[in-house]
């Protein structure tokens, strides 16, 4: 009881849907590379092909931080239910196809809702 009142509220649990996010597409531009970029060693790791699943707001294991900031609110929209993201883009309702924002090797990611 709060100031006499007795509390009804009761909190839901959200339960959130998994999340596949699979690497398609790598580009590499080199010629900007070599035109604007500082030399730097591991830029990024992610192979095409790999995969990682998502569980809510926790970056997968092994993902770029930086990637993980560019797709985190899709990946959390589908993770909440949200479906059509853009009004009919993507064939599946279900996903999402959002690339990193690095721009001279950007990772295009399918994200897209594991049904279980």
């Amino acid at each position: 009881m709060h100031g006499g009142i007795k509390s009804k509220t009761r909190r839901r649990r959200i339960t959130m849907l998994k999340i596949k996010i699979t690497a398609i597409r790598k580009a590499d531009y080199k010629d900007l590379q070599q035109k604007y970029e500082n030399p730097i060693q591991h830029a990024c790791d992610i192979q095409e092909g790999q995969v990682f699943i998502a569980n809510g707001w926790q970056r997968p294991e092994g993902m770029c931080e930086s990637a993980w900031e560019s797709i985190s609110p899709f990946v959390m929209t589908l993770a909440h239910g949200g479906e059509n993201i853009y009004d009919g883009w993507m064939k599946n309702p279900k996903s999402a196809m959002i690339s990193c924002n690095d721009g001279f090797r950007p990772v295009s990611f399918l994200i897209e809702v594991i049904d279980e």
